[in-house]
């Protein structure tokens, strides 16, 4: 290849063999080339413009056009890290716990929104089974455990399963009848932890939450498997403009695209509020206790 060079600017060259050092004002690069200058000067600066034709220029910076580049070297990156993490909780026992028995209840993991975080977990209690676990006879036969999430950040699925299986050995929980729920901030965390830790869970239940599908569609055959086998109930209101209802959508869509147990329900007229409705009918719970792993 040819390459036609014009250097219509001040130049300085200092020849030694083929090798030039060429300064252009403040840029200065240094290659060895086949050229051919016609060095023409300039009357009127007395600067020298050069005109040329080069042949197989080979910079130092980058490769000759054409050339082959070396092939990468391949290297490894490998270091443990160390996460200390606190989280706040609240628990609801069912009304004929004892601790004395050998008897393993069903557990509800609840994951409240971006609104109750913080470090007050009089918060956690304003929506949901919190709220509910001591008026609602439907919540009786669960123990109910509501973490809540730090200030300014948001649910991450490797805390959290960590967490479960802290309740699980603190408590006398049935690990076949775990179950998660989870609304806004909380239904996204729900979505988490149902695309990276399915096998854990025996049902669960997003409202007015999403995710990215990727997590599902892109998932390895034995956990997009478990995913599929995960009976999932779905919420979203159809005017809610906080989380789009096509949040959901997608998530829901991810599941029927990969064989999954999946179920939706979207209330016509709720906005962002789509927890109240679900979590006052007994029919969820009733659908919770209906799956064991």
């Amino acid at each position: 290849m040819v390459i036609t060079l014009l250097v219509l600017s001040t130049a300085k060259i200092y020849q030694k063999s083929n090798c030039f050092d060429l300064s252009l004002g403040a840029l200065k690069m240094k290659y060895t080339m086949n050229i051919k200058l016609t060095p023409i000067l300039d009357k009127i600066t007395g600067s020298v413009i050069l005109v040329g034709i080069i042949a197989a220029c080979s910079l130092c910076c980058f490769p000759a056009f054409g050339q082959e580049s070396e092939a990468p070297i391949e290297k490894s990156f490998k270091k443990t890290i160390t996460k200390n993490y606190e989280l706040g909780y609240l628990l609801n026992l069912p009304k004929d716990f004892s601790d004395k028995t050998k008897k393993r209840w069903p557990l509800i993991l609840f994951l409240h929104g971006a609104g109750e975080r913080g470090n007050d977990l009089q918060k956690v209690a304003v929506h949901g089974p919190p709220k509910l676990a001591s008026q609602k006879s439907y919540l009786s036969p669960f123990i109910v455990i509501s973490p809540q999430c730090p200030e300014g950040e948001r649910w991450d699925p490797d805390i959290l399963i960590h967490f479960v299986d802290y309740i699980a050995e603190e408590y006398p929980v049935d690990k076949k009848r775990i179950y998660l729920t989870g609304l806004s901030m909380g239904g996204y965390g729900t979505w988490a932890l149902v695309s990276k830790y399915p096998q854990i869970f025996a049902a669960a239940a997003p409202i007015c939450g999403g995710g990215n599908p990727i997590n599902i569609k892109l998932s390895k055959p034995a956990a997009k498997k478990a995913i599929a086998q995960l009976p999932v109930w779905n919420f979203h209101g159809l005017k809610d403009t906080v989380v789009p209802p096509q949040r959901s959508d997608v998530m829901v869509q991810a599941m029927m695209e990969i064989g999954g147990n999946i179920r939706y329900t979207r209330y016509p007229e709720a906005h962002h509020d789509s927890w109240t409705a679900t979590y006052s009918n007994a029919d969820l719970y009733e659908w919770f206790l209906s799956h064991s792993k």
